[in-house]
């Protein structure tokens, strides 16, 4: 993969954390997003998201001279998709769904996107061994 590729995934990481927690909370209004998950998904939680979603970014550049911070960013996203597969088998989506859409799309969505980029920076770290 070439690195301007590479790049660009991790530009696409932060912009979807950033972009996905600011359109799915409403700018941080959205009370049933929160209530759904009220210790990861508070307010809170919701700002760390960005604020992982703004450290993928800020080593989309230079992702390949810091090569651990992909093997942090795959645990990170790790983390998350257990959250949320914990979250799925103990919780009726539908139900959220009828209390507002925007909180079912983003509890329906939120762990295979981080799945994904679990995978994506995974593969990052381990092709980047292989070059060191």
């Amino acid at each position: 993969m070439k690195k301007s590729i590479a790049s660009k995934g991790f530009l696409a990481a932060g912009i979807i954390n950033i972009g996905g927690v600011l359109l799915f909370s409403r700018f941080f209004t959205n009370e049933i997003l929160n209530q759904a998950d009220p210790v990861v998904m508070s307010n809170f939680g919701l700002v760390m998201i960005i604020v992982w979603g703004l450290a993928y970014i800020a080593v989309a550049k230079s992702f390949d001279q810091v090569r651990w911070i992909s093997a942090v960013f795959a645990v990170e996203k790790l983390v998350y998709v257990v959250v949320w597969g914990l979250w799925m088998s103990n919780n009726d989506l539908g139900a959220l769904y009828s209390k507002d859409m925007f909180a079912g799309i983003f509890y329906t969505i939120y762990g295979l996107n981080d799945l994904l980029f679990m995978l994506f920076f995974m593969w990052i770290f381990l092709k980047s061994a292989k070059i060191s």
